[in-house]
Protein backbone atom coordinates (compact mmCIF):
# COMPACT_ATOMS: atom_id res chain seq x y z
CA UNK A 1 0.00 0.00 0.00
CA UNK A 2 1.36 3.39 -0.95
CA UNK A 3 0.58 6.78 0.44
CA UNK A 4 -0.12 8.02 3.93
CA UNK A 5 -3.52 7.59 5.62
CA UNK A 6 -4.66 9.28 8.84
CA UNK A 7 -5.31 7.24 11.95
CA UNK A 8 -8.69 9.00 12.37
CA UNK A 9 -11.19 7.76 9.81
CA UNK A 10 -14.73 9.06 9.84
CA UNK A 11 -15.90 5.93 8.07
CA UNK A 12 -15.29 3.83 11.19
CA UNK A 13 -18.41 5.26 12.84
CA UNK A 14 -20.50 4.47 9.74
CA UNK A 15 -19.56 0.80 9.48
CA UNK A 16 -22.50 -0.66 11.42
CA UNK A 17 -26.12 0.32 11.97
CA UNK A 18 -25.74 0.54 15.75
CA UNK A 19 -22.77 2.88 15.36
CA UNK A 20 -24.57 5.07 12.85
CA UNK A 21 -27.45 5.34 15.31
CA UNK A 22 -25.08 6.16 18.19
CA UNK A 23 -23.43 8.98 16.25
CA UNK A 24 -26.55 10.49 14.67
CA UNK A 25 -26.67 14.22 15.36
CA UNK A 26 -30.30 14.88 14.38
CA UNK A 27 -33.25 12.69 15.26
CA UNK A 28 -36.84 12.65 14.04
CA UNK A 29 -39.68 11.50 16.25
CA UNK A 30 -43.51 11.47 15.94
CA UNK A 31 -43.58 14.21 18.58
CA UNK A 32 -41.90 16.50 16.03
CA UNK A 33 -44.94 16.35 13.73
CA UNK A 34 -48.09 18.44 13.35
CA UNK A 35 -50.79 16.89 11.16
CA UNK A 36 -52.79 19.32 8.95
CA UNK A 37 -56.38 18.22 8.34
CA UNK A 38 -59.13 19.61 6.13
CA UNK A 39 -62.69 19.83 7.48
CA UNK A 40 -65.83 19.66 5.32
CA UNK A 41 -69.59 19.60 5.86
CA UNK A 42 -71.62 16.45 6.28
CA UNK A 43 -71.49 13.26 8.31
CA UNK A 44 -69.34 10.24 7.60
CA UNK A 45 -67.60 12.08 4.75
CA UNK A 46 -64.14 11.29 3.42
CA UNK A 47 -63.62 13.39 0.30
CA UNK A 48 -60.29 12.64 -1.46
CA UNK A 49 -58.42 15.68 -2.80
CA UNK A 50 -57.25 15.02 -6.35
CA UNK A 51 -54.18 17.24 -6.24
CA UNK A 52 -53.11 15.77 -2.87
CA UNK A 53 -53.00 11.97 -3.35
CA UNK A 54 -53.76 10.21 -0.09
CA UNK A 55 -55.19 13.33 1.59
CA UNK A 56 -58.92 13.85 2.15
CA UNK A 57 -61.36 16.37 3.48
CA UNK A 58 -63.12 14.91 6.53
CA UNK A 59 -66.46 15.72 8.08
CA UNK A 60 -66.36 16.73 11.72
CA UNK A 61 -66.88 13.16 12.97
CA UNK A 62 -63.93 12.06 10.82
CA UNK A 63 -61.76 14.80 12.30
CA UNK A 64 -62.53 13.47 15.78
CA UNK A 65 -61.48 9.99 14.63
CA UNK A 66 -58.24 11.39 13.21
CA UNK A 67 -57.52 12.95 16.61
CA UNK A 68 -57.69 9.53 18.25
CA UNK A 69 -55.49 8.11 15.48
CA UNK A 70 -52.93 10.86 16.02
CA UNK A 71 -52.80 10.20 19.75
CA UNK A 72 -52.19 6.50 19.12
CA UNK A 73 -49.35 7.40 16.73
CA UNK A 74 -47.71 9.82 19.17
CA UNK A 75 -48.48 12.96 17.13
CA UNK A 76 -48.95 15.82 19.60
CA UNK A 77 -50.93 18.36 17.56
CA UNK A 78 -53.44 18.72 14.71
CA UNK A 79 -53.75 21.76 12.42
CA UNK A 80 -57.25 22.45 11.10
CA UNK A 81 -58.32 24.08 7.83
CA UNK A 82 -61.96 24.44 6.73
CA UNK A 83 -63.46 23.78 3.30
CA UNK A 84 -66.23 26.37 3.47
CA UNK A 85 -69.23 25.95 1.19
CA UNK A 86 -69.63 28.56 -1.53
CA UNK A 87 -72.88 29.91 -0.11
CA UNK A 88 -71.14 30.68 3.19
CA UNK A 89 -68.38 32.69 1.54
CA UNK A 90 -68.69 36.47 1.27
CA UNK A 91 -66.69 39.56 0.38
CA UNK A 92 -66.09 40.25 4.08
CA UNK A 93 -65.46 36.63 5.18
CA UNK A 94 -67.99 36.95 8.01
CA UNK A 95 -68.33 33.14 8.34
CA UNK A 96 -64.95 33.28 10.13
CA UNK A 97 -66.79 34.92 13.05
CA UNK A 98 -69.59 32.35 13.23
CA UNK A 99 -69.18 30.45 16.55
CA UNK A 100 -70.74 27.40 14.91
CA UNK A 101 -68.62 27.37 11.75
CA UNK A 102 -66.75 24.28 10.56
CA UNK A 103 -63.55 25.18 12.38
CA UNK A 104 -65.27 25.69 15.73
CA UNK A 105 -67.34 22.51 15.41
CA UNK A 106 -64.20 20.53 14.59
CA UNK A 107 -62.36 21.99 17.59
CA UNK A 108 -65.21 21.04 19.92
CA UNK A 109 -65.44 17.55 18.40
CA UNK A 110 -61.74 16.96 19.09
CA UNK A 111 -62.20 18.19 22.66
CA UNK A 112 -65.17 15.85 23.15
CA UNK A 113 -63.29 12.89 21.67
CA UNK A 114 -59.83 13.43 23.14
CA UNK A 115 -59.99 16.08 25.85
CA UNK A 116 -56.61 17.70 26.33
CA UNK A 117 -54.65 14.68 25.08
CA UNK A 118 -53.82 16.45 21.81
CA UNK A 119 -53.19 20.04 20.78
CA UNK A 120 -55.37 21.90 18.30
CA UNK A 121 -53.79 24.52 16.05
CA UNK A 122 -56.13 26.75 14.07
CA UNK A 123 -55.49 28.84 10.99
CA UNK A 124 -56.33 32.54 11.23
CA UNK A 125 -56.82 34.10 7.80
CA UNK A 126 -59.86 34.90 5.70
CA UNK A 127 -59.11 33.02 2.46
CA UNK A 128 -61.26 30.00 3.42
CA UNK A 129 -64.20 32.37 3.95
CA UNK A 130 -63.93 35.08 1.28
CA UNK A 131 -65.65 34.94 -2.08
CA UNK A 132 -62.54 36.43 -3.73
CA UNK A 133 -60.00 34.00 -2.19
CA UNK A 134 -57.76 36.64 -0.63
CA UNK A 135 -56.56 36.40 2.98
CA UNK A 136 -58.18 39.69 3.95
CA UNK A 137 -60.66 42.39 3.08
CA UNK A 138 -60.15 44.14 -0.25
CA UNK A 139 -60.85 47.61 -1.63
CA UNK A 140 -62.43 48.36 -5.01
CA UNK A 141 -59.08 47.87 -6.74
CA UNK A 142 -58.58 44.43 -5.16
CA UNK A 143 -55.86 45.58 -2.74
CA UNK A 144 -55.91 43.74 0.59
CA UNK A 145 -56.49 46.22 3.41
CA UNK A 146 -54.18 45.69 6.38
CA UNK A 147 -55.82 47.29 9.41
CA UNK A 148 -59.41 46.51 8.45
CA UNK A 149 -58.39 42.88 7.97
CA UNK A 150 -56.64 42.76 11.35
CA UNK A 151 -59.87 43.84 13.05
CA UNK A 152 -61.63 40.78 11.60
CA UNK A 153 -58.71 38.47 12.37
CA UNK A 154 -58.95 39.41 16.05
CA UNK A 155 -62.58 38.33 16.11
CA UNK A 156 -61.69 35.12 14.26
CA UNK A 157 -58.92 34.31 16.74
CA UNK A 158 -61.20 34.89 19.73
CA UNK A 159 -63.89 32.75 18.12
CA UNK A 160 -61.46 29.85 17.79
CA UNK A 161 -60.00 30.31 21.28
CA UNK A 162 -63.48 30.28 22.79
CA UNK A 163 -64.17 27.00 20.97
CA UNK A 164 -61.08 25.45 22.58
CA UNK A 165 -58.11 26.07 20.27
CA UNK A 166 -54.69 25.69 21.89
CA UNK A 167 -52.58 27.48 19.27
CA UNK A 168 -53.72 30.38 17.11
CA UNK A 169 -51.71 30.44 13.88
CA UNK A 170 -52.20 33.63 11.85
CA UNK A 171 -51.25 32.85 8.24
CA UNK A 172 -52.54 36.09 6.72
CA UNK A 173 -49.26 38.08 6.79
CA UNK A 174 -50.90 41.36 7.80
CA UNK A 175 -48.60 43.77 9.63
CA UNK A 176 -49.18 44.17 13.36
CA UNK A 177 -51.74 41.42 13.81
CA UNK A 178 -49.75 39.39 16.36
CA UNK A 179 -49.70 42.15 18.96
CA UNK A 180 -53.41 42.92 18.58
CA UNK A 181 -54.40 39.24 18.72
CA UNK A 182 -52.18 38.66 21.76
CA UNK A 183 -53.78 41.57 23.60
CA UNK A 184 -57.26 40.37 22.67
CA UNK A 185 -56.56 36.83 23.89
CA UNK A 186 -55.22 38.15 27.20
CA UNK A 187 -58.21 40.44 27.61
CA UNK A 188 -60.67 37.64 26.91
CA UNK A 189 -59.20 35.24 29.48
CA UNK A 190 -57.12 33.13 27.07
CA UNK A 191 -53.66 33.88 28.44
CA UNK A 192 -52.51 30.28 27.89
CA UNK A 193 -53.52 30.11 24.24
CA UNK A 194 -50.34 30.16 22.19
CA UNK A 195 -49.65 32.08 18.99
CA UNK A 196 -47.60 30.40 16.28
CA UNK A 197 -47.03 33.10 13.71
CA UNK A 198 -46.59 32.43 10.02
CA UNK A 199 -43.77 34.95 10.28
CA UNK A 200 -41.88 34.12 7.08
CA UNK A 201 -44.55 33.07 4.59
CA UNK A 202 -43.41 33.44 1.02
CA UNK A 203 -45.46 34.15 -2.11
CA UNK A 204 -44.76 30.66 -3.36
CA UNK A 205 -45.67 28.39 -6.25
CA UNK A 206 -46.00 25.49 -3.78
CA UNK A 207 -49.50 26.32 -2.47
CA UNK A 208 -51.68 25.15 -5.34
CA UNK A 209 -53.04 21.88 -3.90
CA UNK A 210 -53.81 23.57 -0.57
CA UNK A 211 -55.97 26.14 -2.32
CA UNK A 212 -57.79 23.28 -4.03
CA UNK A 213 -58.31 21.64 -0.63
CA UNK A 214 -59.94 24.69 0.99
CA UNK A 215 -61.81 25.65 -2.17
CA UNK A 216 -60.19 29.02 -2.82
CA UNK A 217 -58.10 28.31 -5.94
CA UNK A 218 -60.90 28.89 -8.43
CA UNK A 219 -62.01 32.01 -6.57
CA UNK A 220 -58.67 33.77 -6.16
CA UNK A 221 -58.59 37.11 -7.94
CA UNK A 222 -55.03 38.25 -8.61
CA UNK A 223 -52.19 37.00 -6.43
CA UNK A 224 -50.93 37.45 -2.87
CA UNK A 225 -47.64 39.18 -3.56
CA UNK A 226 -48.65 42.43 -1.84
CA UNK A 227 -48.58 40.71 1.57
CA UNK A 228 -46.70 37.42 1.27
CA UNK A 229 -42.90 37.62 1.07
CA UNK A 230 -40.71 37.84 -2.02
CA UNK A 231 -38.88 34.49 -2.43
CA UNK A 232 -35.64 36.40 -3.03
CA UNK A 233 -35.59 37.96 0.44
CA UNK A 234 -33.88 36.59 3.53
CA UNK A 235 -33.10 39.64 5.68
CA UNK A 236 -36.73 40.68 5.39
CA UNK A 237 -37.73 37.31 6.87
CA UNK A 238 -35.60 38.03 9.91
CA UNK A 239 -37.27 41.43 10.31
CA UNK A 240 -40.69 39.77 10.09
CA UNK A 241 -39.72 37.24 12.77
CA UNK A 242 -38.29 39.94 15.04
CA UNK A 243 -41.49 41.98 14.82
CA UNK A 244 -43.77 39.02 15.54
CA UNK A 245 -41.70 37.92 18.52
CA UNK A 246 -41.72 41.45 19.90
CA UNK A 247 -45.51 41.48 19.55
CA UNK A 248 -45.94 38.29 21.55
CA UNK A 249 -45.61 35.26 19.28
CA UNK A 250 -44.68 32.09 21.19
CA UNK A 251 -43.26 30.39 18.11
CA UNK A 252 -42.79 31.20 14.43
CA UNK A 253 -43.18 29.37 11.16
CA UNK A 254 -41.32 29.33 7.84
CA UNK A 255 -43.43 28.41 4.83
CA UNK A 256 -42.72 26.70 2.45
CA UNK A 257 -40.21 24.38 4.05
CA UNK A 258 -37.72 22.59 1.84
CA UNK A 259 -36.90 25.50 -0.53
CA UNK A 260 -36.31 27.71 2.54
CA UNK A 261 -34.08 25.59 4.78
CA UNK A 262 -31.62 28.49 4.86
CA UNK A 263 -34.30 30.73 6.37
CA UNK A 264 -35.10 28.15 9.06
CA UNK A 265 -31.42 28.00 10.01
CA UNK A 266 -31.01 31.78 10.04
CA UNK A 267 -34.10 32.23 12.23
CA UNK A 268 -32.91 29.59 14.67
CA UNK A 269 -29.39 31.01 14.86
CA UNK A 270 -30.53 34.61 15.22
CA UNK A 271 -33.39 34.21 17.70
CA UNK A 272 -33.05 30.78 19.39
CA UNK A 273 -36.83 30.39 19.52
CA UNK A 274 -39.15 27.55 18.48
CA UNK A 275 -39.34 27.66 14.68
CA UNK A 276 -41.59 25.33 12.72
CA UNK A 277 -41.44 24.39 9.06
CA UNK A 278 -44.52 23.87 6.94
CA UNK A 279 -43.97 21.14 4.36
CA UNK A 280 -46.51 22.57 1.96
CA UNK A 281 -49.07 20.86 -0.22
CA UNK A 282 -46.88 21.32 -3.29
CA UNK A 283 -43.90 19.72 -1.55
CA UNK A 284 -46.08 16.80 -0.48
CA UNK A 285 -47.49 16.39 -3.99
CA UNK A 286 -44.00 16.37 -5.53
CA UNK A 287 -42.88 13.54 -3.25
CA UNK A 288 -46.00 11.56 -4.10
CA UNK A 289 -45.48 12.17 -7.83
CA UNK A 290 -41.81 11.18 -7.64
CA UNK A 291 -42.66 7.96 -5.83
CA UNK A 292 -45.48 7.15 -8.28
CA UNK A 293 -43.09 7.67 -11.20
CA UNK A 294 -40.52 5.35 -9.66
CA UNK A 295 -38.06 8.19 -9.17
CA UNK A 296 -37.51 7.40 -5.50
CA UNK A 297 -38.67 5.27 -2.60
CA UNK A 298 -41.64 7.02 -0.95
CA UNK A 299 -40.77 6.11 2.64
CA UNK A 300 -37.15 7.18 2.24
CA UNK A 301 -38.14 10.45 0.54
CA UNK A 302 -40.61 11.27 3.30
CA UNK A 303 -38.22 10.64 6.18
CA UNK A 304 -35.22 12.30 4.54
CA UNK A 305 -37.10 15.52 3.82
CA UNK A 306 -38.57 15.65 7.32
CA UNK A 307 -35.15 15.04 8.84
CA UNK A 308 -33.80 17.94 6.79
CA UNK A 309 -36.18 20.34 8.53
CA UNK A 310 -34.93 19.20 11.91
CA UNK A 311 -31.30 19.37 10.83
CA UNK A 312 -31.83 22.95 9.62
CA UNK A 313 -32.98 23.91 13.13
CA UNK A 314 -36.71 23.28 12.97
CA UNK A 315 -38.47 22.49 16.23
CA UNK A 316 -41.14 20.57 14.33
CA UNK A 317 -42.88 20.17 10.99
CA UNK A 318 -46.42 20.61 9.73
CA UNK A 319 -46.73 17.85 7.14
CA UNK A 320 -49.49 15.96 5.35
CA UNK A 321 -47.19 12.94 5.69
CA UNK A 322 -47.48 13.10 9.50
CA UNK A 323 -49.49 9.92 10.05
CA UNK A 324 -47.44 7.91 7.54
CA UNK A 325 -44.16 9.21 8.93
CA UNK A 326 -45.23 8.46 12.51
CA UNK A 327 -45.99 4.86 11.51
CA UNK A 328 -42.58 4.54 9.87
CA UNK A 329 -40.83 6.01 12.90
CA UNK A 330 -42.73 3.76 15.27
CA UNK A 331 -42.10 0.59 13.30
Amino acid sequence: MTGSYPHIRLRRTRATSWSRSLHRETRLDPTDLIWPLFVTEGLGIEDPIGSLPGVSRWSVDGIAARAKEAIALGIPCLALFPHTQAERRSEDGREALNPDNLMCRAIRAIRDAAGDAIGVLTDVALDPYTSHGQDGLIDDAGYVLNDATVDVLVGQALNQAQAGADIIAPSDMMDGRIGVIRAALEGDGHANVQIMSYAAKYASAFYGPFRDAVGSSGLLKGDKKTYQMDPGNAEEALREVALDLAEGADSVMVKPGLPYLDIIRQVKDRFAVPVFAYQTSGEYAMIEAAAAAGAGDRDALVLETLLAFKRAGGSGVLTYHAAHAARLLGA
